[in-house]
């Protein structure tokens, strides 16, 4: 960990909602083999504020600069995360990305209700999804797999959407975008309308929401572009790691 012979840029990945950092199992091990260093930031989906203090807290125990990766409400967080000095780039899979007038909600809003939703239930202040919503998440896994992301899915709290922390990265960071044409969770027409609002480098695949889980190859892919061009020469590096001093 913040060691001057880091010249990759760290990556740090951000989880949506009904999911946790483990649904980044699929991309972590081929990036760490290829030397990246890589965390998962685990939150609660309680408020926006406590997610993004989360991912701040684990940008501290990754090397500088970083790449954030957010799927989902996972964008959401890197949107205002991503204002850390610490960040390099953001990439977006499948995600919200909300200007600083809007909210979670506000922003799905405008576009039409995904079918996700008509299979959710709110009970003790929480957000669950039924399970026959499962295939609306994640319809392009196998049954088994659809089975362990609903047995696996963590329930957001019932008016997360309803704020965002402060925040809008995307506005002075770069930024890389992966549209889920065939997503059923996000909206593709809103993954569309972020990604050429922040001018995005963006990709578009035929995928369900969890592109990581049904495309990790794509996501790899993208993470390592990214990753290369934000990559800081040895000279940078060096900057950096004494800026922020040693111990």
């Amino acid at each position: 960990m913040n060691g001057s012979t880091q010249t990759k840029p760290s990556i740090v990945f951000c989880h949506g909602i009904w999911a946790d950092g483990s649904c980044f199992n699929k991309v972590i091990p081929a990036l760490q083999a290829e030397g990246y260093e890589v965390m998962a930031a685990q939150y609660g989906l309680d408020t926006p504020e406590g997610d993004v203090a989360a991912v701040k807290r684990t940008l501290g125990r990754v090397s500088s600069p970083a790449i954030l990766v957010g799927h989902s409400y996972g964008g959401s967080v890197i949107t205002a995360a991503g204002t850390d000095d610490r960040v390099a780039g953001l990439v977006y899979i499948a995600a919200l990305a909300p200007d600083s007038d809007e909210t979670s909600q506000s922003q799905q809003e405008k576009f039409p209700l995904s079918d996700v939703f008509h299979y959710v239930e709110v009970a003790d202040g929480r957000v669950w999804m039924r399970p026959e919503g499962v295939v609306c998440f994640a319809g392009d896994l196998s049954e088994q797999e659809q089975k362990v992301v609903w047995a696996t899915h963590y329930a957001p709290a019932a008016d997360l959407f309803s704020r965002n922390a402060p925040g809008v990265a995307w506005k002075s960071k770069p930024s890389w975008y992966i549209v889920a044409n065939n997503d059923r969770t996000v909206h593709p027409d809103l993954e569309r309308f972020v990604a050429q609002r922040m001018g995005a480098t963006t990709h578009a695949v035929d995928s369900s929401h969890v592109v990581m889980l049904s495309h990790p190859g794509l996501v790899i892919d993208i993470i390592r572009a990214a990753a290369k061009a934000v990559q800081l020469s040895p000279d940078r590096s060096a900057q950096v790691v004494l800026s922020r001093g040693f111990g």
